[in-house]
């Protein structure tokens, strides 16, 4: 079987999957929280080595390969995370770390990567040579699978278009402008801070001094409130100009979106009713889906970095 580890900001989750793709156990709980960051980190480590005992129990026993999916990624210039916004794994080793406590190798990969494989292998791109997963909840990711394999690079940065700058952005959405915000990459106006899920909450509270969330905002639009379809509007013409500069990169068979805001349906018909003027062809075919695996996309992603042919 195969063990998928999706550690998230919030969660913790893991699945057991049998050769044939079919769920065997799945286990979650929140992801530790301590003052101090070595504390944190010990009880992340420690938090996934029980969960994974527990699910491998409840999947009749044995050891499962494992891999993991991270907010982050691990340098390939140090052998440490890098870029992770759960801050208390940057600089730490922890693919060694859990392959000591676990007792066996662990691979590890960037969440949104672990998405886009999981949706490229089984899921709502199953049979697209270049595939392309967004993932726009908390943060801002992007994974990228060509031909059943997820691309790291050489930097392992691939598909990290969310720390790319909002293009063609207008004054107010520049440095110094009421919608641009600082990124906690150190950077101002990076993409992530317009499609994130908070950046749309900060987005529709600085246009009109409303502190509501983006479910809230996108109920609001839903009953016709004219700012909160606003702040909608806004949102879907910065993905549409966002992505359109990823097809002109990368030009994928298709687009799989994920994260929390993935849930709201009028984006995979507005957005690619857009993106065509902000595009470098005649006309744009990418089709925009939404996942098949839902939030479980991330943690089975994780259990397929482990190819059939190399499972135990």
């Amino acid at each position: 079987m195969r063990i998928g580890v999706d550690m998230g900001g919030t969660k913790i989750e893991v699945l057991a999957l049998g050769r044939d793709g079919r769920e065997l156990a799945r286990r979650r709980r929140p992801t530790p929280r301590a003052a101090d960051p070595q504390a944190s980190y010990e009880a992340i480590v420690a938090a996934v080595a029980e969960t994974v005992a527990e699910v491998e129990q409840a999947a009749g026993g044995g050891q499962g390969s494992v891999g993991v999916g991270i907010p982050g990624a691990i340098s390939p210039a140090t052998g440490l995370v890098k870029n992770a916004n759960t801050t208390c794994l940057i600089g730490r080793p922890l693919d060694r770390d859990l392959a000591r406590v676990l007792g066996r190798p662990v691979r590890l990969a960037n969440d949104a990567n672990c998405f886009a494989l999981s949706e490229a292998s089984d899921g709502a791109a199953a049979g697209a040579g270049v595939v392309l997963g967004v993932i726009l909840g908390t943060g801002v990711g992007g994974g990228i699978v060509v031909d059943g394999r997820a691309l790291s690079g050489r930097n392992a940065i691939a598909g990290e278009w969310g720390h790319n700058p909002l293009p063609w952005p207008d004054p107010d959405e520049r440095p110094g402008g009421r919608f641009c915000r600082p990124c906690y990459c150190g950077k101002e106006g990076c993409i992530e801070t317009f499609l994130s899920g908070p950046g749309l909450a900060a987005d529709h509270r600085a246009a009109t001094g409303e502190a509501l969330s983006p479910d809230a905002i996108a109920r609001r639009a839903g009953t016709g409130d004219a700012a909160a379809r606003a702040s909608l509007d806004r949102y879907v013409d910065r993905a549409a100009r966002a992505m359109a500069t990823v097809i002109n990169m990368v030009d994928p068979d298709a687009i799989v979106l994920g994260g929390g805001l993935s849930n709201l349906a009028l984006l995979y018909q507005e957005i690619p009713q857009r993106w065509g003027r902000y595009s470098f062809s005649d006309r744009i075919d990418t089709p925009l889906l939404p996942p098949r695996h839902g939030d479980a996309s991330g943690v089975r992603g994780a259990a397929w970095l482990w190819p059939l042919e190399r499972g135990p």
